[in-house]
């Protein structure tokens, strides 16, 4: 019997998982993160075109130690001030975002675009208002930001990431929400924000820098490993990768891991995986096969040496049982 699942309930949101590997060459996919043998992970700003930076968390999940560093974050020098990309998962590390950033240049941040409201993006936020930053989101996040599920996530991280999320750290709404593709010109440099959900999320944002050919695609990309698929919308999101394709970037710089300057590989490994997922728990519900059943006989091999493939795969497989349930006739 299917069950009557409300839709909303495939966008809740639970802590991202899993961040990139690497803090050597600002393309090296081999470059092991500080912090996955232990201890306080470094930042440093890697350069991935010209004026377009990121910094890369830690393949890991959220944790006191690695301060909830486990996703990425990008910034743009232009001509007149900063543009940032994400706010990364807490406080403390975006003052690790801004001294790094001042490392490049003096100049100041004016802009932060989110790329979607999930925890490890957006509990830095407070940092860049407090500094005078204009925030833009895609309007799809406003639902979360005042749901029960944001509050809720909020209140667990203020024990399971203490110190570095306490009673202080506040959810930060956008000072300007968008809805449809958007323009943002500063100084010498034009970035385009385009919609590209619902897939990871309702609100997912990529911001494509045209003079650079470089998009910062959010988490619509992971690289080199499993991405977290939660409750997202798999069918978007696969079309919502082909999508990106449209943007012809030579440079991406993924949610999680180092940046590609082989886009169509790195998107296809996301897409792969999400067809799959769907691919056979789809065709598990469609014959009512038992989740556990289904998940013991399904040929993992492809994926399974990626990392954090343990952590990830079986509830990616168990929510897409669930979402296919749904879909099913």
């Amino acid at each position: 019997m299917q069950r009557a699942i409300d839709r909303r309930q495939f966008f809740l949101r639970g802590t991202a998982l899993l961040a990139g590997t690497g803090m050597g060459s600002a393309f090296s996919p081999d470059a092991r993160a500080a912090g996955e043998a232990g201890g306080v992970p470094q930042m440093r700003a890697l350069e991935a075109a010209p004026g377009c930076w990121y910094v890369q968390g830690v393949s890991a999940l959220g944790s006191t130690e690695n301060q909830n560093f486990i996703s990425n974050a990008g910034f743009i020098v232009t001509s007149e001030s900063v543009v940032v990309i994400d706010a990364l998962g807490s406080p403390a590390l975006a003052e690790r975002l801004l001294a790094e950033i001042r490392k490049v240049t003096p100049k100041q941040v004016s802009h932060v675009v989110v790329t979607h409201y999930h925890a490890d993006h957006i509990y830095g936020l407070q940092v860049f208002e407090q500094a005078g930053a204009r925030i833009l989101a895609h309007q799809g996040g406003r639902e979360y930001l005042h749901s029960d599920t944001a509050r809720l996530r909020l209140q667990a991280s203020r024990t399971e990431l203490a110190p570095w999320i306490d009673e202080r750290t506040r959810l930060v709404p956008a000072t300007q929400w968008i809805d449809g593709r958007h323009e943002l010109v500063v100084g010498d440099t034009k970035l385009v924000l385009q919609p590209v959900g619902p897939a990871h999320t309702p609100e997912d944002l990529a911001v494509y820098v045209p003079k650079a050919r470089l998009l910062y695609a959010g988490d619509l990309v992971f690289r080199s490993r499993i991405p977290f698929v939660g409750q997202a919308d798999s069918r978007n999101w696969i079309a919502s990768l082909d999508k990106l394709l449209e943007f012809e970037a030579e440079v991406i710089v993924p949610g999680h891991g180092p940046a590609s300057t082989q886009a169509r590989k790195d998107i296809q490994l996301t897409r792969d995986y999400l067809v799959y997922l769907r691919k056979t728990m789809g065709a598990a519900a469609r014959d009512m096969t038992p989740f556990e059943e289904a998940y013991e006989a399904t040929d993992w091999s492809r994926f399974e040496h990626l990392p954090l493939f343990g952590a990830a795969n079986r509830m990616n497989a168990y929510n897409t049982y669930l979402l296919m349930e749904h879909e099913t006739p």
